[in-house]
């Protein structure tokens, strides 16, 4: 949804996404956070919990709507042009775990959450938002198979990724810096593969995805 056609209440919301995040590392995602978050942004409590949807679920998808566009303001389309592919999606990985560090214990909730079998679905659907936006910030127009490989497989990338992170105990998170290099050049080294296929032979996306969820060390 385009930051320009959001009603009054969904801007509001979007505004204190990230708060809400950083409140439901000590709140969890509860409505607890949400007026956490407006205290500390000064939105009136009850002007926020009209605005904020409902469920802890709610409260991570919109939480990872604020991550989008935070992510949108730190990179903007003329600094990510400047760079070559691997290091836009390098980049635009490596922000979103920094945007994320102040709610590192709330995101530790969240995926427990995500990972009930009820909530599948939508552990699903964010997933493969969050994989779609850095695409298209990077600049990826396909429309053909390779449309849904490119996500599937940054999916897989930032996921891993993600659990590095969250026990990752190193100075700077180096340890995940070192983490995110590896699976990127595994990433680099599938598409020169891919690219090098006749155009009626497709690769064993399944197997190489499992290489990226379940890394050798």
């Amino acid at each position: 949804m385009s930051v320009d056609t959001l009603s009054p209440a969904q801007a509001t919301a979007l505004d204190l996404a990230l708060a809400i995040g950083e409140n439901a590392a000590f709140d969890g995602w509860t409505p607890a956070a949400v007026e956490a978050a407006a205290l500390s942004e000064g939105v009136d409590p009850a002007l926020a919990a009209m605005a904020i949807p409902e469920g802890a679920v709610g409260l991570i998808d919109l939480y990872g709507q604020g991550v989008d566009k935070a992510l949108a303001e730190a990179l903007p389309a003329e600094t990510l042009a400047a760079m070559k592919i691997r290091e836009r999606i390098r980049s635009l990985v490596w922000t979103r775990l920094q945007i994320q560090e102040p709610a590192k214990e709330a995101i530790r909730r969240a995926l427990a959450i995500l990972a009930m079998p009820q909530n599948a679905a939508a552990a699903a659907r964010l997933s493969w938002r969050s994989a779609d936006v850095m695409w298209r910030m990077a600049g990826d127009t396909a429309t053909d198979y390779n449309h849904y490989t490119k996500r599937a497989i940054l999916s897989a990338v930032y996921g891993s990724t993600l659990l590095a992170w969250l026990q990752d105990e190193s100075d700077g998170n180096t340890d995940t810096a070192a983490f995110l290099d590896r699976r990127i050049d595994n990433v680099m080294q599938f598409e020169k593969w891919k690219a090098g296929l006749g155009k009626s032979e497709r690769p064993s996306l399944t197997r190489f995805l499992g290489r990226l969820r379940y890394p050798p060390r």
